[in-house]
């Protein structure tokens, strides 16, 4: 028995072991997201360290919730669930949806991170509503470091879509200047598009069309559609 276990027999705990250690369920987010190579999930976990994210992964294999093939095209080394690890998707689910549902969407706010919102709205965009032919959008976050501040989505007409930092030398369709906060807060579904640019929080110039279809071809949270509540308070609880 390692350091890391409870010693007990109760399959809950047995469960835990696996999926509750630090960054795990976050890993196990990212492979059901469809990310399968080392530095996509990395991506997707900027702040975990590359040797912990190898650790972690080798943990998933071990327990066989993992297992890694190699692409048969690239040769590149991918990592996919296995039977056991897709048995975990409705439980990761769930977690996102007490989250979304319970935490005050307040906390969430204060842990913005440029890059790893475009990522997740990468991830989730939905090319349908777009022209059939490359889309480029420029992102412009004005209040980061400079490093920070820019971003171009491309959508190309196969429906593939890429995240750039660098100006990827294509026209632009259109054009967002935002705060990150605002940005977050429509892939959050804590507000929407229409409300942020009636704020003066998002303005968009470009391409009517695309402009005007922005809220569906966005990509949003999975989550965004649960409507947030509060906890009841405990009787006798002063507020």
């Amino acid at each position: 028995m390692d350091n890391g276990s409870y010693g007990q027999f109760c399959p809950v705990a047995m469960a835990a072991e696996i999926v509750c250690t630090r960054w795990t369920a976050l890993l196990l987010r990212e492979l059901l997201c469809g990310n399968h190579r080392f530095n996509d999930l990395r991506k997707g976990l900027p702040r975990i360290s590359p040797t912990l994210l190898s650790k972690r992964l080798k943990e998933l294999e071990e327990a066989g919730v993992v297992v890694q093939v190699r692409d048969q095209v690239s040769g590149i080394g991918e990592y996919h669930l296995t039977e056991a690890g897709e048995d975990l998707r409705p439980i990761i689910m769930a977690l996102g949806t007490w989250g979304q549902r319970w935490v005050d969407s307040n906390l969430s706010l204060r842990n913005l991170d440029p890059t790893l919102l475009m990522w997740d709205m990468r991830r989730g965009i939905q090319p349908e509503p777009l022209p059939k032919r490359r889309v480029t959008v420029r992102f412009l976050y004005p209040e980061l470091a400079e490093n920070y501040r820019n971003y171009w989505l491309v959508v190309e007409p196969s429906g593939e879509t890429d995240i750039c930092q660098v100006d990827p030398g294509h026209d632009i369709d259109l054009f967002v200047t935002a705060s990150l906060m605002a940005m977050t807060s429509v892939w959050m579904g804590v507000t929407t598009l229409a409300a942020e640019i009636g704020k003066g929080k998002i303005e968009i110039d470009g391409d009517r069309a695309i402009a005007r279809s922005m809220q569906q071809w966005l990509g949003l949270s999975p989550f965004a559609g649960i409507k947030p509540r509060r906890p009841a308070q405990p009787a006798g609880a002063v507020a």
